[in-house]
C-alpha cells in the first residue's frame, strides 16, 4: 500500500504507521514522489524502507533471501522464499511457463531448508521452520516477481524475522536491518486453523444476518488478500477450463490473464457491461453450443477506485441462467455494511485494510455460500487442497487488531459520509453555485450507482470509508494533494493515494489526477476542517 502524508511528519520512504517494523504502507509525500515511485526513480526507490508486501519485499525477507542465496545458490542466482513446497512448485512452474511464452526460456530449482534453534537441547520450545526456496537465474527475476506480486503467497516479514532469530551466523553482505527478537507465541507451526478441525472464523455474528452466521458458512483465513482471489480462481479452474469475465481490481485481472484459459475484461462495472457480458456469452454459445461459455465472473462490490456497485441481482440471474460461478470481492463494502453472500457462490475479502486497521499485518478471507448449487463441489475441492500457510504471529496480530472492527466501521462510515457530503456540496456533480469549483465528481457509493449498493446494504450498514475525487483541472488535483494541512497529513490512517499514477487504469474510464482517499477515525470536526482548508486553498487559486 502506498500512501501519502505530510512531508514533515512522514518523510519519503518511511513506514506508515511510523516506526512500525512490519508496516504495510509507505509514505510518498509529494506528487513527484508518486510519479518517481511508479517510474522506478532511484531517489524514491532507495529511500523506501517499507511498502505493500506484494510490491515491496520487506528488508527482513531480503536479508534472509541473501543468506539463502549464499548458502544454496551459485553465481548469478537469486531466490524467493515460500512457506510450502506446493507454493514453491507453483512458482517454478509459473516462471518456466511465462519465460517460455516470452521467448526467453529459463529454469528454476527448489531447496527445502529446515532452520532449527541452535544450541538448544531437544526437544526445543522453539519450533523448527521449514522454508522452501526457489532459486533461478538473475535475469528471470521479472517472472519471479510477478508470481510474488499477483499471488501474495511468499513468506511474511514476521516469519522472516523469526527465521533470522534462529540463525546464529549472519552474512556480512546482508542488508543492515535492526531486528527485534521474535517472540514464541505458538506451540507448533501451521496448526492454528487446521483443515482437519471444524471450520472456524473470527466471530462477528452480531454484524451478520442471522441466516448467514459462521455455523452455516465454510471459510478460510489466508495470509494475504490476493491468495483469496488466487485460491478462488484455482477453485474455478477445477470446475471448468472455460474463460472468465471480470469487473476487477488490477491484480485480480492479472491472475485471470496469467493462469488458465484467459478472461474478458469488463472494466466499467455498469449495467451496460452486463449487457455486453450476455452478448459475449450468446456469441460463444452460438459458435460452440456444447461448451460452457464462461466458468465464473469476478466482481468488486463496490469497485476500486470509482466506487461503482454492480447490479448483483442481475449478475446472479445471469449466473443461474448460464451456470457460471459468481465471485464477489466485498473488501470495500465489508460485511458490516453489506451482505453480498446471498448472491455469490464465493466471497473474498482483504483483511489487511480496514479489518485489521493498524496497517501492520496481512490477511485475507474466502467464504463459500452454502446455498450455492456448487457448494458441495467447491467445499470438497477446498477441503482436499487447502494448505494453511498463515504464520502464527501474523494471525495473532490480525485477531488482536480486529477485535473492535465493527465499532471502528461505524465511526469510519459516519466520518466518511460527513466528508463526502461536504465535498459534493462544492462539486460540479453536486450542483454547486461556486463560480470556479475545484472538484468535478465525488465517487462514493451513496452517489454512484446508489440503487445497486442499497440492494445489498444492511439495515444498520453505512457506505464504507473509501471515496475518490476528480478535479476540474490537473493543476487543481496537484494543488489539493500538495496542501500540507490537507487530508493526507492526518494520523489515524486517513490516507490519500494518486490512484491513476500508482495503478493500471486503462479501459476503466478513470481520469488522470483522480485522488483516492481512505478515511480514518479521528474527530469529525478535525477531519472536516482539514478538508475545508485543503479545498478552500485550491478554490482560491482557481
Amino acid at each position: 500500500m502506498t500512501v501519502s502524508h505530510s512531508t514533515s511528519n512522514y518523510p519519503l520512504g518511511s513506514t506508515v504507521p511510523p516506526f512500525t517494523q512490519h508496516a504495510i504502507s509507505v509514505s510518498l509525500p509529494t506528487w513527484a514522489d508518486n510519479v518517481g515511485y511508479e517510474e522506478g526513480e532511484k531517489r524514491v526507490v532507495d529511500a523506501m524502507v517499507s511498502g505493500y508486501p506484494r510490491f515491496f519485499i520487506h528488508l527482513s525477507i531480503e536479508k534472509l533471501a541473501r543468506i539463502c542465496e549464499q548458502k544454496f545458490g551459485v553465481p548469478n542466482e537469486k531466490c524467493l522464499l515460500f512457506p510450502s513446497k506446493k507454493i514453491a512448485d507453483r512458482c517454478r512452474s509459473f516462471m518456466i511457463d511465462r519465460a517460455s511464452l516470452a521467448g526467453t526460456p529459463t529454469h528454476a530449482r527448489l531447496v527445502q531448508y529446515h532452520i532449527d534453534p541452535e544450541d538448544t537441547p531437544l526437544p526445543s520450545p522453539q519450533p523448527t521452520v521449514e522454508l522452501h526456496i526457489v532459486l533461478f537465474p538473475t535475469e528471470a527475476w521479472p517472472f519471479a516477481k510477478q508470481f510474488w506480486q499477483h499471488t501474495g503467497l511468499g513468506i511474511s516479514s514476521r516469519l522472516a524475522v523469526y527465521c533470522l532469530s534462529l540463525l546464529s551466523a549472519e552474512s556480512p553482505h546482508s542488508p543492515v536491518l535492526s531486528l527485534t527478537s521474535a517472540r514464541t507465541l505458538f506451540k507448533t507451526l501451521n496448526k492454528h486453523y487446521s483443515i482437519k478441525c471444524t471450520p472456524q472464523l473470527l466471530s462477528f455474528e452480531s454484524a451478520l444476518p442471522l441466516s448467514l452466521n459462521s455455523q452455516d458458512r465454510y471459510g478460510r483465513n489466508l495470509p494475504v488478500s490476493m491468495p483469496a482471489v488466487w485460491i478462488a480462481h484455482q477453485l474455478v479452474l477445477h470446475m471448468s477450463t472455460s474463460q472468465e469475465h471480470v469487473f476487477p481490481y488490477t491484480d485480480t485481472l492479472k491472475i485471470l490473464q496469467k493462469w488458465g484459459p484467459g478472461c474478458h475484461f469488463l472494466g466499467h462495472g455498469l449495467d451496460s457491461d452486463i449487457d455486453t457480458l450476455e452478448t459475449i456469452i450468446k456469441q460463444e454459445l452460438s459458435a460452440n453450443p456444447s461448451a460452457l461459455p464462461v466458468v465464473a465472473l469476478f466482481a468488486e462490490f463496490p469497485s476500486n477506485p470509482l466506487l461503482r456497485s454492480a447490479n448483483i441481482s442481475l449478475l446472479r440471474a445471469l449466473a443461474d441462467k448460464y451456470d457460471f460461478l459468481l465471485v464477489i470481492d466485498e473488501t470495500i463494502g465489508n460485511f458490516v455494511n453489506v451482505n453480498v453472500l446471498q448472491h455469490a457462490d464465493i466471497v473474498v475479502s482483504s483483511l489487511s485494510k480496514i479489518f485489521s486497521g493498524d496497517a501492520n499485518t496481512m490477511g485475507g478471507s474466502l467464504i463459500l455460500n452454502p446455498q450455492s448449487r456448487h457448494y458441495a463441489a467447491l467445499k470438497a475441492h477446498m477441503s482436499a487442497t487447502y494448505e494453511d500457510t498463515y504464520f502464527d504471529e501474523d494471525a495473532v496480530f490480525m485477531e488482536r487488531n480486529s477485535r473492535n472492527f465493527a465499532r471502528r466501521i461505524r465511526i469510519i462510515d459516519e466520518n466518511t459520509l460527513a466528508v463526502c457530503e461536504y465535498l459534493r456540496s462544492r462539486s460540479i456533480s453536486g450542483g454547486t453555485s461556486l463560480p470556479s469549483p475545484a472538484i468535478k465528481e465525488v465517487f462514493y457509493p451513496k452517489f454512484i450507482t446508489p440503487e445497486n449498493y442499497l440492494s445489498c446494504k444492511l439495515p444498520e450498514g453505512g457506505y464504507g470509508g473509501l471515496f475518490s475525487l476528480t478535479f476540474t483541472s490537473p493543476a487543481a488535483s496537484q494543488a489539493f494533494f500538495a496542501i500540507p494541512e490537507g487530508p493526507k497529513s492526518w494520523k489515524n490512517f486517513t490516507l490519500a493515494c494518486l490512484y491513476t499514477i500508482l495503478r493500471w487504469t486503462a479501459g476503466c474510464s478513470i481520469e488522470e489526477g483522480l485522488v483516492r482517499i481512505s478515511v480514518g477515525m479521528q474527530e469529525r470536526e478535525d477531519l472536516l476542517e482539514g478538508f475545508m482548508v485543503a479545498l478552500q486553498a485550491v478554490e482560491a487559486v482557481m
